[in-house]
């Protein structure tokens, strides 16, 4: 009897966990769907997210005295890129350490960096749409913000990140030409120049750009070359030519940038900055910067490297009314040296720390000296930190 009694109990135990094993089963892949779907998980595949980071304990020296010490995050730039289709790719990037502001021309802040997306025709051409880059030649602007400890002054006060419309054409395996259609400034005329005496705002403010990228020898050599024309006004233009040269060799390279800016009127605003307002009120015009940027990076050890960057920038004014006969237009000439020392403690991290010492030196000429009131001075800044774009996805 008590053994009818026990297994009358197991076997109604039995069959109610089989309906409730039914059930759940029901609940789970019959009447509900996966949060993340097998379509989402292949476009978070196909995604970088990316922590750019500079970060440094740094001192400051002015004419070799001592100013502030502070913590700061030099950089920050959040990434995230990828692609939703075999041949769209999209890539935005912010900058967290500039002002949240729309502009005025393109109605996006200037913390934004990158927000376009590229189409590829075909495995020759492809387009790009949104703000992008400004495909400037050259080296130093094509390298990560967050490897940069300090820019030569062309790119540093450039508008460096347009809207407009972009083809590439690769030629050949190793050659590859761009072109660029862009606002030629983020905000207006009047913002930037407030009011020039005989000068007019262009209605379409448009920048033209042509680069070439090229690789020899196995990519020993490659060359990054650009020519622009930026209509800031009626008959009002800048012109930049920067040439970009790179030799490889077995544990390091050496880099030399050529840069030449022709503003018809002063969009960069060093030279308008140096003239008094008695001599002339407005932003200058016919100013010229000319710039040389060399980089020399040596892997000494697996895990150490040694990098020194040289700069100079020369500023013009060869309108200047004030000027006499034969004399020197030459009003600022900026110097630059940057030895940096940089440790990789691991093989499958990009995540470096560094020391590095930030030398500028300024020169003014005799007439800005007279006119402008201006002297030599030299700033100097101490770094101790890391750098990172931090694959977080």
């Amino acid at each position: 009897m008590k053994f009818i009694f026990s297994f009358s109990i197991c076997a109604c135990m039995v069959m109610y966990a089989g309906a409730q094993s039914e059930k759940q089963t029901d609940t789970t892949t019959q009447n509900t769907k996966a949060l993340i779907s097998t379509d989402r998980v292949k476009l978070l595949a196909n995604m970088d997210v990316i922590a750019n980071m500079q970060y440094g304990v740094n001192s400051y020296f002015t004419d070799g005295k001592y100013d502030e010490t502070k913590f700061r995050m030099n950089q920050f730039r959040f990434e995230i890129k990828g692609k939703v289709h075999e041949k769209v790719y999209y890539r935005f990037r912010n900058r967290y350490t500039r002002a949240q502001e729309p502009q005025t021309q393109d109605n996006l802040s200037t913390s934004i960096d990158l927000a376009f997306i590229r189409v590829d025709a075909s495995e020759k051409w492809s387009f790009q749409f949104g703000k992008m880059c400004a495909d400037w030649g050259g080296y130093e602007f094509d390298l990560n913000p967050i490897d940069i400890y300090e820019y030569n002054d062309i790119v540093e006060f450039a508008d460096n990140f347009l809207t407009g419309a972009q083809a590439s054409w690769r030629a050949m395996p190793n050659h590859e030409f761009t072109f660029q259609v862009l606002n030629s400034r983020t905000k207006s005329f009047e913002e930037i120049y407030d009011t020039i005496p005989n000068v007019t705002p262009s209605k379409f403010p448009a920048a033209f750009v042509v680069n070439w990228r090229g690789s020899f020898k196995n990519k020993k050599f490659t060359t990054l070359w650009s020519y622009s024309n930026f209509v800031e006004a009626k008959g009002k233009s800048m012109f930049y030519l920067a040439l970009g040269n790179q030799y490889n060799y077995k544990k390091g390279s050496l880099i030399y940038d050529f840069k030449w800016s022709y503003e018809e009127v002063d969009r960069k605003g060093i030279v308008s900055g140096m003239i008094p307002d008695d001599i002339y009120p407005y932003a200058a015009q016919d100013v010229e910067y000319v710039e040389h940027w060399v980089q020399w990076q040596h892997r000494f050890a697996p895990k150490w490297n040694l990098a020194l960057i040289g700069m100079v920038s020369n500023a013009y004014w060869r309108a200047n009314p004030d000027q006499t006969p034969g004399k020197e237009d030459l009003l600022r000439t900026s110097y630059g040296v940057i030895p940096t020392i940089e440790f990789f403690p691991f093989k499958d991290l990009n995540l470096r720390f560094y020391g590095t010492h930030v030398m500028r030196f300024y020169d003014y000429s005799d007439y800005a000296k007279a006119k402008g009131e201006f002297s030599n001075y030299n700033t100097s800044r101490f770094m101790v930190g890391f750098i990172t774009p931090l694959l977080i996805l």
